[in-house]
């Protein structure tokens, strides 16, 4: 044989087709919701993914402040961050993050789950995440997917 019969495709900027995915989190525990959404996120579930392109969809997840968390995590669960100054790590508990913003538990577990460099970063402006069950990306008619 002179040829192959099967070649291996990279995707690059320019051939990558990114759809729009809406998720509701409404009851859904949140990190299963965020493994899914990170996979998404990449592009893992399409057969054209490559490692180091944005082959990933864009994902709008409504209802964030209705996440669910197992166990006593509400409370006993400990969110360490940093203010950059000596002294300044704060420690808080998931109840108090969900009260004062809304979306940020779940922003926070998805991008603690994106791949820590350029990439990253670059995959992390794809995700949109909503307080409510109202989005303003409608224009770009998101397909909703039901996460089991």
């Amino acid at each position: 044989m002179d040829s192959l019969s099967y070649k291996t495709i990279s995707a690059h900027r320019g051939s990558v087709a990114k759809d729009w995915v809406l998720i509701d989190a409404q009851s859904a525990v949140l990190g299963r919701l965020a493994s899914q959404v990170a996979k998404i996120i990449r592009g893992k579930h399409k057969p054209s993914f490559t490692p180091n392109v944005d082959c990933g969809d864009n994902v709008i997840i409504i209802n964030a402040d209705k996440i669910r968390l197992t166990g006593k995590k509400w409370t006993d669960k400990e969110i360490i961050t940093h203010t950059g100054y000596p002294g300044g790590q704060r420690i808080t508990s998931p109840k108090h993050v969900l009260a004062k913003h809304p979306t940020r538990l779940v922003e926070e577990a998805v991008r603690m789950m994106l791949p820590k460099n350029r990439l990253g970063r670059k995959l992390f402006t794809n995700l949109y995440v909503y307080a409510g069950s109202e989005h303003p990306h409608t224009a770009q008619q998101p397909k909703e997917i039901k996460l089991s």
